[in-house]
């Protein structure tokens, strides 16, 4: 009997899922870190723009959302070879796909507010191998990458949503060579984590 309510239960949640169609849109603040100090960066920003869909069971106020979103991040970079002094900015860009399990609290008919974690999948589409400086220093970024979101947001009037996050690597990001005063060739992880600011509107 208990199976066969809850299976009851399911169907009507089901029946009275939404799904809402819109576009999301933010910035990207970087948090990049290099596993040795070769190099300084600065001016870490970023932003990201693409469709979106929202999954909602009001029954028990659990949602998917899910994204394909153009992302782009920037960074300029300073080292140093010799008494020379370098710098070069560098565009790390990639389609990603966030895909968040949402749990929202009502605060009456205009608004609520919910808490949202899950996985994202990035794909890089521009130039993964960009020269830093000469033929001394190199950047070269890996093909796909894997990160978690956790954050908060804020629905209003049904169709405005605002939410932060931040985006955890999983795993290192990319990599910069370098060679150095006795011509031995060096490496550095790089893992590139983001705070989130985004804006969405749902038809």
């Amino acid at each position: 009997m208990m199976l066969i309510a809850a299976i009851a239960m399911l169907s009507v949640s089901a029946a009275q899922a939404q799904v809402k169609l819109g576009v999301k849109g933010g910035l990207n603040v970087m948090n990049m870190s290099m596993s040795s100090d070769v190099l300084n960066s600065d001016n870490q920003t970023g932003f990201f723009i693409g469709p979106t869909v929202k999954f909602t069971l009001p029954i028990v106020g659990l949602g998917i959302d899910a994204s394909a979103l153009y992302d782009q991040r920037k960074a300029d970079i300073e080292g140093k070879e010799g008494n020379t002094v370098y710098s070069k900015s560098l565009t790390q860009k990639q389609f990603i796909v966030p895909i968040n399990v949402r749990y929202g609290v009502g605060l009456g008919s205009l608004a609520s507010i919910y808490a949202f974690a899950g996985p994202q999948f990035g794909f890089g589409i521009g130039d993964k191998h960009q020269s830093i400086y000469k033929d001394v220093s190199d950047w070269k970024l890996k093909d796909s990458n894997f990160s978690i979101n956790v954050g908060l947001g804020a629905m209003l009037a049904k169709h405005l949503q605002i939410s932060a996050n931040y985006n955890i690597a999983c795993g290192h990001t990319g990599e910069v060579t370098w060679t150095d005063a006795a011509d031995r060739m060096l490496k550095s992880k790089i893992k590139n984590n983001a705070w989130q600011i985004g804006l969405a509107y749902y038809f």
